[in-house]
């Protein structure tokens, strides 16, 4: 069996989907099912049994020697969430419970991580261990994800195969229920769809102009494929990024889904909300590096690329993947 924690979530559902097209329909899906616009990703996918977060952790215990695999890809994203102790219990006490089993039962583990560990990138964007320590996340969410990587280097026992992904943008299909935390992908298409304009966060940084500041935008298909790939092939242990190695500007981002949506672009700005101001990144980039020396080989979308599946094929049409 597989497991995919997150599974009625935006990058969980996608990889439930992958592992469906790649042939596994024994996968078992974890999640809080308490909410159908999260539970219609999971429409037309295969899979055995939904397990409730709740009582995933007794279910494994008790049922770890029947399982072959297991994503991790389930915790609280939220980085306006400001509650440490909801992070300590969801991102960090949870994954160190699905580690030690996975230990135990000598299970390979994938686990999201995030660039969000990097803060403001003063060490820059690689994904090398020696600096784990040395980072500065800017939020709760960013700090509870550091943290765990941190553990997990720490720990002389460990699964016979773990992976820490540190996902960077990702954009794409099955976001509908995220609200704010949706991509800005989304967001500008809901936005046209109602306004025919789109409002970006204006630059509070003199060292941006509005609209410039840099993201490394990886669509979810991309991602998918990435994790795939640490289930069939065996490079060394440790955290890996995962975006595409080049930053584009939220008006790149903009003007390919107004261009995809055969529109002229409508672009004005709003300042960013005080509540993420401060803790704002202006520029990510992922050195990709390590994941190309471990052997993976497959290109990525182009921004234009993913913007112009994801809006043509899933958003016009409010379609899942």
């Amino acid at each position: 069996m597989i497991i995919v924690t997150g599974a009625a979530g935006f990058i969980g559902s996608c990889m439930v989907k992958k592992l469906n097209d790649a042939g596994h329909t024994n996968l078992i899906v974890v999640d809080e099912f308490s909410r159908a616009e999260k539970n219609r990703n999971l429409e037309g996918k295969s899979y055995l049994q939904q397990i409730e977060r709740s009582i995933f952790i007794q279910w494994l215990k008790e049922n770890a020697k029947d399982v072959d695999f297991i994503y991790h890809l389930g915790a609280r994203t939220d980085t306006t969430e400001k509650d440490m102790a909801i992070f300590d219990e969801l991102n960090i006490n949870y994954t160190k419970d699905i580690w030690n089993i996975c230990t135990e039962h000598q299970i390979p583990l994938v686990y999201a991580s995030s660039a969000a560990t990097y803060g403001l990138g003063e060490h820059g964007y690689d994904d090398r261990h020696d600096i784990v320590d040395q980072l500065s996340p800017l939020n709760p969410y960013g700090v509870s994800k550091n943290n765990f990587d941190l553990w997990a280097l720490q720990q002389e026992n460990t699964p016979p195969k773990w992976i820490g992904l540190k996902f960077f943008n990702v954009y794409g299909p099955n976001e509908y229920h995220k609200g704010r935390m949706a991509s800005v992908i989304f967001h500008t298409c809901r936005q046209i769809k109602k306004t025919d304009g789109m409002k970006l966060f204006r630059s509070h940084n003199s060292d941006y102009k509005d609209g410039e500041q840099k993201r490394d935008f990886v669509y979810v298909k991309d991602v998918v494929n990435v994790c795939y790939f640490f289930q069939n092939n065996d490079p060394a242990n440790g955290l890996y990024n995962l975006g595409t190695g080049t930053a584009r500007t939220f008006l790149d981002l903009a003007t390919n889904t107004f261009h995809s949506m055969e529109l002229t672009p409508n672009i004005s700005f709003i300042d960013t909300p005080a509540d993420i101001r401060d803790t704002y990144q202006y520029f990510t980039q992922a050195n990709m590096q390590k994941l190309m020396d471990a052997g993976y080989s497959q290109p990525f979308h182009s921004l234009e690329e993913g913007i112009d599946d994801y809006v043509k094929n899933y958003l016009i049409k409010e379609d899942i993947y």
